[in-house]
């Protein structure tokens, strides 16, 4: 069976710079969290305005797909690239985050098919890159921290994790004796209506 995954969050370890910097971050917060489970981290802030996180979360974002799709701002990752320079956009970044003066700008709505055909539209919001840079080095710094917490069988929205491993973890429970599976699926959870607001919440 599979065992639990990467501790480092997919970070590149073996490779030089920026890189092997945030997976020996990525590392030592895994090895914290798995360690004392309610621990609670102070001052991640730092590790994520530090320069090699924002580099290597700059790196991912030019490597998705959406890097040419604008937000807000009408800006791509090209567009930064030909007319801010990539080390002045993240040093301008770095020091917005640092100050506390970072706001993020409205994502972009656009409406988009639903999967399968069914002729429903779902909401697509698209961010500005500043907006995807600030979220991709959130993710490189709480990942780790929140692994440590999954159990090996959880498979949802997690690196080195797919839906075919999974089935294949019920293929092999099929075949040793076990009969029964449990499939539950929320429709629409998240739609405005299901939840209350944070100020009707609190108590």
């Amino acid at each position: 069976m599979l065992q639990d995954a990467p501790p480092n969050g997919s970070a590149q370890d073996q490779a030089p710079g920026p890189w092997s910097r945030v997976a020996g971050m990525q590392a030592k917060l895994h090895r914290r969290a798995a360690a004392d489970p309610g621990r609670r981290f102070d001052d991640l802030l730092n590790f994520v305005h530090d320069p090699a996180t924002l580099y290597v979360a700059y790196c991912r974002v030019e490597g998705n797909r959406g890097a040419n799709t604008p937000g807000v701002d009408g800006m791509t990752v090209r567009l930064v690239e030909q007319r801010i320079g990539v080390r002045e956009f993240l040093d301008d970044l770095r020091g917005q985050l640092k100050a506390g003066m970072f706001r993020p700008l409205p994502v972009r709505q656009r409406l988009i098919p639903e999967p399968g055909g069914s002729g429903k539209l779902r909401k697509l919001g698209i961010s500005v890159v500043a907006g995807k840079v600030v979220q991709a080095a959130l993710k490189l710094v709480l990942e780790p921290i929140f692994e440590a917490g999954f159990e090996p069988v959880s498979y949802g929205f997690r690196p080195m994790r797919r839906a075919h491993d999974a089935i294949a973890e019920v293929h092999f429970y099929g075949t040793h004796g076990y009969r029964w599976v449990l499939d539950a699926d929320i429709e629409a959870a998240l739609d405005p209506w299901s939840y209350c607001s944070f100020a009707d919440c609190a108590v």
